[in-house]
């Protein structure tokens, strides 16, 4: 289960700081007991939620009882958390021990990777463990303004921590998001560049190696922009390549990747999309593109495409061969009169 935005390598760097969490908990709750001096029957028991409280960590990161990464994980973690803390505070001096703050641990853990909903849900949780270690020596004495104003007080420093944190949470998230953005987006068209293409396709060739799946590759160059560059000035190229862009798109799939290859030259990744299908949608691609000329002032300008296609595994078994290809046959397709797809044959 994903947070919106949140990828799954994100929830590994939450888990690996969520495990450096845990042991720091451990080690603050044993450097205790040491200081404390000899054992006896309170600290036995704080000895034994130590042993748990470490083979529930390593079976969770170490010996993979729990495979893969989610919030659930997480979740579960913090709540173990909670309750391994209430444990020790119960033979330390309940909300008099000095390890009461040990909750802010949680409630940190909680606000960096789970969200404000889950948070607000560990305040709940921490509540109810604050009322339990309160032990108040009449139950009505739970409803007076008086109890509510104390619980309060104890626990708006943790309410105060949670809020802090998840804002910034958000904002550091929000700004890497943005980055991430920046780095794999051309910024003309606001379509892949070839960095982040080049990941997605060769996710898609191993997959298609894998279970025997097939794919296109589609170059699509402009026909115009050269031309409307040296009449109507680079304002108007960069026009005409949005709409270029824009009428590629609306012939596209949502599992379908597309990108800037570079000056007026694009590539589109097709997936589970064999020679024939290609040639179906590289044509519907050079009509959708005709029919939307360029209006500037006075006049509106022809707009057309140039389209090489490449296909796995029916022309290479690696990505740089079958873009080579696709080029090779967008060239064929421009050196025949331009406005025209070819598919590549090897006598081209």
């Amino acid at each position: 289960m994903l947070e919106p935005g949140q990828s799954a390598e994100e929830l590994r760097g939450f888990a690996r700081t969520v495990a450096e969490i845990e042991w720091l908990l451990l080690i603050l709750v044993l450097l205790y007991q040491v200081v404390q001096g000899p054992g006896d029957e309170p600290s036995t028991a704080v000895y034994m939620a130590l042993f748990f409280f470490a083979a529930f960590v390593i079976g969770f990161h170490y010996a993979n009882f729990y495979r893969g990464e989610t919030r659930w994980k997480l979740a579960i973690e913090t709540w173990v958390m909670i309750l391994f803390i209430t444990w020790v505070l119960v033979y330390t001096g309940g909300l008099e021990s000095p390890l009461v703050n040990l909750y802010l641990l949680v409630i940190i853990t909680s606000a960096l990777s789970l969200g404000k909903p889950v948070t607000l849900l560990e305040m709940g949780l921490i509540a109810a463990c604050f009322v339990f270690l309160g032990d108040p020596k009449y139950g009505d004495s739970l409803l007076t303004l008086s109890y509510g104003g104390t619980l309060g007080a104890q626990l708006a420093p943790m309410l105060l921590v949670a809020y802090v944190t998840t804002m910034l949470s958000a904002d550091i998230r929000s700004a890497l998001s943005r980055i991430k953005l920046l780095s794999e987006t051309d910024e003309l068209t606001g379509i892949y560049n070839m960095r982040a293409f080049t990941a997605i396709a060769e996710r898609t060739l191993q997959q298609s190696m894998r279970y025997g799946h097939v794919f296109s590759i589609l170059m699509i160059d402009s026909d115009s922009l050269k031309g409307v560059n040296d009449a109507h000035g680079h304002e108007a190229g960069n026009r005409l390549l949005r709409l270029t862009v824009r009428s590629v798109q609306d012939q596209l799939r949502q599992t379908d990747v597309m990108a800037r290859y570079g000056g007026d030259e694009f590539v589109a990744l097709l997936s589970e999309t064999s020679c024939r299908d290609a040639l179906e949608v590289a044509e519907r691609i050079r009509k959708s593109v005709e029919s939307r000329p360029l209006s500037t002032r006075d006049r509106s300008i022809p707009n057309t495409v140039s389209i090489g296609i490449a296909c796995f595994p029916d022309h290479g078994n690696d990505l740089e061969t079958i873009i080579e290809r696709a080029d090779r046959a967008m060239y064929v397709s421009k050196n025949q009169g331009k406005n025209r797809v070819t598919l590549f044959r090897e006598n081209q």
